[in-house]
Formats: structure tokens, C-alpha cells, sequence
């Protein structure tokens, strides 16, 4: 199946929603940082909540950064999505292996870990980007974002995430939806929300068994009227290059470039969202050392 992201409204006004197939983003994903099954589905469900969250976004060149930092092993989490729902992001630690949990499904919230923060910061193109920021309260990342939607935003929210990884590391199932209530909605429109919600199997269950981002909305939101509005299809998207590392250096400032070339008499970066390497020789890190003169 295809990877998208719908929008949906209810017929009443009341109710807007997003629901994500990321089965194939997630996969390029697990491909470039090479992660093990817990890293995967932190970093999946991430990079799902990413590429909705980005098409909430009105400007053309508006993004966001999702950046969870947790007092577990996998040590932390960003992702990046735009209004395009391209999407870019990496786990501290992809490497790392737990037990499963008792009900046999991957403990996500035991590597991110209970105590720490989710940050959101948007970038809309003003001065300075917008960053709100909650305490962990699961680790597991729907429910930190719920608690995001309510404590930062104000907007009553039920977000769903998940990543089915299958034996050969590979990511056979991945998604998600976030609905969430309009003003004028009620208690008895929440209450039934939230009861229907509960009784759905999860999103990468549901992915996995062939159901469309429009069937999942159409069941978790059963007996309202939804108008299914446009498709947006996320794609993994670094957007790196040699210019921009060029200009990190640059960045760092004269004193450090200068050791660099006198300790080090060359330098690689590598870049944290796709692994691209970018190396630099003595003579071009003195060129950018003049630069940073200037």
C-alpha cells in the first residue's frame, strides 16, 4: 500500500482528523539507521506523528521538530516534518534491545523512558520558532503527544501510533490518526470518541490487515459524517548537502575551526538524519577558516 496522509472533517464541524499509512517511510528509515525493533517503532511513531502534525502546518515552508528525551536507554528521539509531510529524523541509540513486555508487544515507553520531555518547536518563518514543551507521562509517544495537544494547544486530542516490525527487522506495518475536537464540540461527543477509540485494535494491526487511512477514521469515528478532504504522501527527506555542513563549520567559529585543522589536519561529518558523510581536507578547512573571518 501506497503511503499517505488524509485530512477529514465531520459534517458538523466539530471534529477534524488525520490519518497516516507510513508502512514505507518508517521501512527507508529502519534502512538508513540501521535500527533494532524498539528503535524503530519509537522512531516510526515519531516520524507518523511528524508528517501529521506537518500538514497541520499553513505555509508553504513552515516545519516542525518533534524532540523526546526520556531517562531511558534509547536516550532520545527527533523528528522533523514539513507542510509537505516530508519527513527526516534519528534515535540517540539505535541499537537498543529490551524484553517485550508482558502482553508480548515491543516497550517502547522503557526505552524512551517516564521521566523527561517532549519539545514541539514549529518554524513558521518569524523571528523566532515557536517551541512548546510536556512532561513525559508514558514514554510511549501517542500518549505524550495527547497530553502535548492538552497542556501546550489547548485542543482536546486522541492520537494513535504504530510500527509493526517484523522478523527480519524490516517494518511490515506502520501509521497512525490524531482526531481531534473543534470548539462547540461536547462531553457526549468526547465520551463517544473515546469509547469507540478504545475498542479498535491498534493502527499498525489495522494497517497490517489492509485497511486504508479512510477505513481507520471511518471506524474510530463510526456514526458521524466525515468529508474526506486531500491526500498528502510523506516521503523520508533529508535535504542535506556540502554547502550546509559547509556552513555548520563555518558556524562554529574561528577558534575551534583552527584547532580542528591543527589537531586534526582534516574533519568528516556525518549527518544524523540520513548517514551521508561529508568530508573535508586541510586546504578547504582553512579556506572555511577565512571565511569565518570575514
Amino acid at each position: 500500500m501506497q503511503d499517505y496522509v488524509i485530512r477529514a472533517v465531520s459534517a458538523d464541524g466539530f471534529i477534524r482528523a488525520f490519518a497516516a499509512i507510513t508502512t514505507n517511510t518508517v521501512n527507508e528509515a529502519q534502512k538508513i539507521h540501521n535500527t533494532y525493533p524498539i528503535p524503530t517503532a519509537a522512531l516510526g511513531r515519531t516520524l507518523t506523528a511528524a508528517a501529521m502534525m506537518g500538514i497541520m502546518l499553513k505555509g508553504e515552508k513552515d516545519n516542525l521538530t518533534i524532540q523526546i528525551k526520556g531517562d531511558g536507554p534509547l536516550g532520545g528521539i527527533v523528528a522533523v516534518g514539513d507542510s509537505k509531510a516530508n519527513v527526516k529524523g534519528y534515535v540517540h541509540r539505535p541499537d537498543v534491545d529490551l524484553p517485550l513486555k508482558p502482553d508480548g508487544k515491543l516497550d517502547v515507553g522503557g526505552a524512551v523512558g517516564r521521566k523527561g520531555y517532549l519539545n514541539v518547536v514549529r518554524d513558521l518563518g518569524l523571528k523566532e520558532p515557536y517551541t512548546a514543551q510536556v512532561r513525559l507521562v508514558s514514554g510511549e509517544i501517542a500518549e505524550d503527544l495527547t497530553v502535548y495537544y492538552a497542556a501546550s494547544e489547548q485542543i482536546p486530542s486522541a492520537v494513535a501510533l504504530g510500527v509493526l516490525v517484523d522478523v527480519d527487522l524490516s517494518v511490515k506495518a506502520a501509521g497512525g490518526f490524531i482526531i481531534q475536537l473543534m470548539p462547540g464540540a461536547d462531553d457526549k461527543i468526547a465520551q463517544t470518541i473515546e469509547n469507540r477509540i478504545g475498542s479498535l485494535p491498534s493502527a499498525s494491526m489495522m494497517i497490517s490487515q489492509g485497511l486504508s487511512a479512510e477505513d481507520i477514521l471511518t471506524k474510530a469515528l463510526e456514526g458521524f459524517e466525515l468529508a474526506f478532504l486531500e491526500k498528502t504522501e510523506p516521503k523520508y527527506f533529508c535535504g542535506c548537502s556540502r554547502e550546509r555542513i559547509e556552513g555548520a563549520l563555518i558556524s562554529v567559529g574561528e577558534q575551534e575551526l583552527k584547532d580542528i585543522i591543527e589537531q586534526q589536519g582534516e574533519a568528516e561529518l556525518t549527518c544524523h538524519f540520513c548517514g551521508r558523510a561529508y568530508h573535508f581536507e586541510k586546504s578547504e578547512l582553512q579556506t572555511l577558516l577565512e571565511q569565518s573571518k570575514e
